[in-house]
């Protein structure tokens, strides 16, 4: 992956939205990339003001849509003053997703950096069809923030299921953080486990199995390991088997990892990720900031 030029952190304002901000100056300022804030004041508030005004002056919503514009620059100012990066600043106002995704293809964005828990913006993003047209269709790196950005990021854990993807999610996560250390995981998953189980197949066989997949795993790390030159002695290799949510969780845990990096288009682990239940556990019981990659 070429090196991030331009982000884009999108802010509603709340705490989980600013630690993003911070996190998106921070790593502005390391990379020697450009960085711009969007607040996108969405149409359904000034509605509801309607319903219960009967009429809305132009002057309120105007009035509105400023005080939106002086708290971003308020912010903006903040990052500067924290990390010395001078950030754009743009309210937009209209549907949030197709503002962020317009905004996006405009700079061009490299990555678009959002919080955890903000009061709009992760609810619309991983909830409803918009929300999957976009995670599903965009090129665009986006990063999960959870925590707030004290330092760079340090140890990324990176799990992979050997298909193209998963090396854009390694070329993704050393563009982003060039001096941490890798972790590249790969969930070891026998094909048709519990058909053999349910079949009888004695324990022992399943074992033999089970061990020529793991060891076929470490071979295929191996390899991908050796094309990240010239990073690779930055790189280390795990491979477990297990549920592949559950063991992306412990592994964060265990391994103590500051960012977990995982590849849009897989063949099949990263494809659950993207949309599936696999997501939805890391994104609620890791720890660590995510990197949903391209």
């Amino acid at each position: 992956m070429a090196a991030l030029k331009n982000i884009l952190a999108a802010t509603d304002f709340s705490a989980p939205a600013r630690h993003a901000a911070e996190r998106a100056a921070l790593l502005a300022r390391e990379l020697g990339a450009m960085l711009d804030l969007i607040h996108v004041a969405a149409p359904a508030p000034m509605e509801k003001l309607r319903h219960l005004l009967g009429e809305l002056p132009a002057e309120i919503e105007q009035r509105l849509i400023g005080a939106s514009r002086d708290e971003l620059q308020q912010l903006a100012a903040t990052l500067h003053q924290h990390h010395g990066v001078s950030a754009g600043c743009q309210v937009a106002y209209g549907p949030l997703i197709e503002e962020i995704a317009c905004r996006s293809a405009k700079l061009p964005a490299d990555l678009l950096v959002f919080g955890s828990h903000g009061s709009s913006f992760m609810r619309h993003l991983f909830l409803g069809s918009t929300a999957e047209r976009l995670l599903g269709h965009s090129k665009l790196p986006m990063l999960v923030v959870k925590q707030a950005a004290h330092e760079a990021y340090k140890t990324l854990l990176v799990p992979v299921d050997f298909s193209a993807s998963s090396q854009r999610a390694i070329a993704t996560a050393q563009a982003i953080a060039p001096g941490a250390t890798l972790i590249l995981l790969h969930v070891a998953a026998l094909p048709f486990e519990g058909k053999l189980r349910y079949a009888c197949i004695d324990e022992s066989i399943i074992a033999r199995y089970q061990s020529a997949a793991i060891a076929d795993a470490k071979q295929a790390l191996l390899a991908l390991q050796q094309s990240a030159a010239p990073d690779a002695s930055r790189i280390r290799l795990e491979v477990v088997a297990g549920d592949p949510a559950q063991c992306i969780v412990q592994c964060e845990q265990e391994f103590d990892c500051d960012l977990i990096v995982i590849g849009k288009h897989g063949e099949s682990l990263a494809e659950d990720i993207l949309l599936g239940s696999v997501t939805r556990h890391v994104l609620e019981e890791s720890q660590s900031d995510l990197l949903i990659s391209q």
